[in-house]
């Protein structure tokens, strides 16, 4: 069975034990299984990258954020990456809000999800207005959410309003079924910082925690990963983004503790795959 298979008779099976545990097939409007799959694919549980030696392009290709961000970026651009994503079976576009509903449309029917960017890329706008972008963003058709902290909220040893502007938009989108992933922007940031902005996420409920934006002066490490992993335990996904050119280095993220991998590059990662016939360790977190 394909690893999607997989994915899809585990989310099956978790929500029909929870649906035992709540009384059957009586309607439980707290709960449904787009709750299971955000649990699931952050991996409250386990996290595990099980792709044997004979791991396709898709295998590969299933682990990654197909990802353009550019202000440049045209029309016939963010077609090509969708094409691309529906082609290979890519996690999901991530796109600027502007492009969320055209993306939609490019992948109707495709089953890759829109991902967008909240606050981005400084993190610097107020709560109420990353939650109203996240909630504008979902209606349009978004089923995964990238917000940027406040950094210099962080940075000031304000870790309250940290919390809360990450919860403001982790609410709206657990509100609709999306997941949230938090951007901590670690080329910022301090080891302890770091450590602060990931606790921060995780309270807040956050699915995810993700490195970087792409946008300022260094992306992803294997410590920087290394150190999100062992601070949010197995509760949180952990996102790398930025930086990674190749398999080389998805493969060094994903044996560090990455479970989704941001790039530009996905294509090329899974070319790579498909040429070497070679997978991700097997990993548990």
């Amino acid at each position: 069975m394909s690893r999607n298979g997989n994915y899809d008779r585990l989310v099956e099976q978790i929500t029909d034990l929870v649906l035992a545990k709540i009384g059957g097939d009586d309607y439980c409007p707290s709960f449904c299984s787009a709750d299971v799959q955000r649990i699931v694919d952050a991996g409250a549980e386990r996290i595990g990258v099980v792709l044997g030696e004979t791991a396709t392009a898709h295998d590969w290709a299933s682990l990654i954020d197909h990802t353009l961000l550019k202000p440049e970026a045209s029309e016939s651009d963010i077609r090509q990456l969708c094409k691309e994503a529906a082609e290979f079976g890519f996690a999901s576009v991530c796109v600027n809000p502007g492009w969320v509903k055209a993306s939609v449309e490019f992948l109707r029917g495709s089953g890759v999800p829109v991902c967008t960017v909240i606050g981005f890329p400084l993190g610097a706008t107020l709560p109420d207005v990353k939650a109203y972008e996240a909630r504008r963003a979902i209606f349009n058709g978004a089923k995964e959410v990238d917000m940027v902290i406040n950094i210099g909220a962080l940075k000031s040893g304000d870790d309250c309003t940290v919390e809360d502007d990450i919860r403001a938009v982790v609410d709206a989108a657990h509100e609709n079924g999306v997941l949230c992933k938090v951007i901590i922007e670690t080329a910022l940031l301090t080891d302890e910082e770091k450590v602060r902005a990931c606790l921060s996420a995780k309270n807040a409920g956050a699915d995810f925690v993700k490195t970087s934006t792409g946008f300022s002066k260094g992306g992803a490490t294997v410590h920087d990963i290394s150190l999100m992993r062992r601070t949010v335990g197995s509760d949180l996904g952990v996102k790398a983004s930025g930086g990674v050119k190749g398999i080389d280095d998805a493969r060094a993220m994903f044996e560090a503790g990455a479970t989704r991998i941001g790039a530009s590059v996905g294509v090329k990662i899974a070319q790579e795959a498909e040429g070497l016939k070679t997978a991700p360790s097997t990993a548990s977190y």
